[in-house]
């Protein structure tokens, strides 16, 4: 009954008119960013951090949310049709879903993908309903121990997780940690790293930074690899499935949206992970294996669902613990730091409408992405034809606004430059900037927790070991250091990512 009251409070903020229309907003914007190849959903929330900066804090929340599942739905659009990914967890979808587009199944594709997205992304959001209120009270058992080695954990997850060298997501980590210094010291006021430049005594700007190292990199980079030229789009067959579709496909959706739900808890997890592992899994499984990479209808329900599912549920660790659990998650504690709101179980308690109603939105942003993308294919198809070389100057041009109006500031700009020319050597050297924003964000805090539980032991550093629930959380993040550490693991782990 607890549940189905906070629900009702969910849906009355989130059916208000302003609300649903941002909903709307975020989920179109989503679809678009996903349909553009190159632009993924952290480019595009990292470009209009600032615009939320007007807006109240649930319709800010709601349009950001919108946009992240939004965008893993548009992204299978190119990956089907143009055998282009619109965004990363859309990579595995290009295998078989453009396959079967040749064979004239492009319509099917899609409505199987639409209606796995749909699927999976109702049943995740019934998981963050059912994981919000015991996560939640467990998270106020929580002392300044707990959360700093939750932190630990999670930032060791982004390593572990992240695809490519441990050693370059190591040194993003630790990059990540050593920019969340500048500024000034909250015990002492000392500041730190700031070269006398008085405009960094609040720290470097986090939107400046995200903007930089995701939005403007990517466009420098998409610019590069697409030389400027537009895209020629087939034509779409019939959209709905047969039954024999229906009947090969719904199991593959079970199981994606299973394995997506779990998988978007992790730290470092997500999406991307999420329909890989749902293609590797469904290609073991099946018995319509010897199909895979030559259409297999599996190949597209499975991850598809798989990456709505884990869309979803990253929510969950954000929203009850405060941890951010990829680098989306950690642009939307950002987001909430902008509107004065502390990351973590107060949300609940203290915002249970901005809470409930974030979560009521997924269920109205799950419906009208399905309308969105069913009757709108074409439309979406046809924005592929505008040439890259006009589209992005746009974009880069409404960048720079959006960072200047967030505080009237000339240097923010002058700092997503500077970042934006850092995020494109790292995208060079195949260093994923990702762990990079998570060592910002979680930095500090960690900071802070770790001072906070020395202050309350009176420096005794054994407090993060003699308390259970920080000695669990510790020693979760050692095991998964000696796991990866070991010869057999690192070479699997580097063969998936191949993959």
């Amino acid at each position: 009954m607890e549940l189905l009251a906070h629900l009702m409070l969910g849906f009355s903020t989130a059916l208000s008119w302003q609300n649903l229309l941002y909903c709307l907003v975020g989920c179109t914007l989503g679809t678009l960013i996903g349909v553009l190849p190159g632009l993924g959903p952290v480019a595009a929330i990292a470009m209009l951090l600032p615009a939320t900066y007007a807006l109240p804090p649930d319709a800010a929340l709601i349009m950001l949310a919108g946009i992240y599942y939004g965008a893993q739905y548009g992204g299978s659009t190119t990956a089907i049709l143009l055998n282009i990914p619109g965004e990363s967890a859309s990579v595995v979808t290009t295998i078989d879903g453009h396959q079967m587009a040749r064979q004239g199944r492009a319509g099917v594709a899609l409505a199987t993908s639409a209606i796995g997205s749909f699927f999976a992304g109702c049943v995740a959001t019934l998981v963050l309903a059912a994981f919000a209120i015991p996560l939640t009270e467990l998270a106020f058992r929580f002392g300044p121990a707990e959360y700093f080695s939750l932190m630990f954990l999670g930032l060791i997850g982004a390593v572990v997780l992240s695809s490519g060298s441990l050693l370059k997501a190591l040194s993003m980590i630790v990059l990540g940690l050593l920019l969340g210094l500048v500024g000034t010291d909250i015990n002492s006021g000392a500041q730190r790293f700031t070269l006398d430049i008085p405009e960094l005594a609040d720290g470097l700007s986090f939107v400046a930074l995200a903007m930089g190292i995701f939005g403007f990199a990517e466009i420098i980079r998409n610019l590069e690899d697409n030389q400027g030229k537009a895209v020629n789009v087939g034509k779409i067959s019939t959209l709905w499935p047969d039954r024999q579709d229906f009947k090969r496909m719904r199991p593959a959706i079970y199981r994606g949206t299973l394995l997506g739900s779990i998988l978007g808890l992790l730290p470092g997890g997500g999406a991307t992970l999420a329909s890989f592992s749902a293609y590797a899994l469904e290609k073991k499984i099946s018995q319509y294996s010897a199909e895979f990479g030559h259409g297999a209808i599996e190949g597209v329900a499975g991850p598809e669902a798989a990456n709505n599912a884990a869309a979803q549920t990253s929510f969950v660790p954000l929203l009850t613990l405060g941890i951010p659990s990829n680098a989306v998650m950690a642009l939307m504690v950002g987001a909430m730091m902008i509107h004065d709101i502390q990351p973590g179980p107060q949300v609940m308690t203290n915002n249970p409408s901005l809470f409930w109603g974030l979560l009521a939105s997924m269920w109205i942003g799950n419906l009208m992405l399905v309308i969105l993308n069913l009757p709108l294919i074409g439309v979406w198809a046809s924005l592929l034809r505008i040439p890259y070389r006009y589209l992005y100057p746009a974009i880069l041009v409404f960048c720079c606004i959006g960072v200047y109006s967030v505080q009237n500031s000339v240097f923010d700009v002058i700092q997503a430059v500077g970042f934006g020319l850092l995020g494109y050597v790292l995208l060079k050297l195949d260093c994923e900037p990702a762990p990079l924003l998570m060592g910002f964000v979680l930095g500090p805090l960690l900071e802070e927790y770790f001072r906070r539980a020395l202050l309350l032991s009176h420096g005794d550093l054994s407090t993060f070991v003699t308390r259970p629930l920080s000695l669990s959380l510790l020693a979760a993040a050692a095991g998964l250091v000696v796991l990866v550490t070991l010869p057999a693991i690192r070479r699997t782990r580097a063969e998936a990512f191949r993959e």
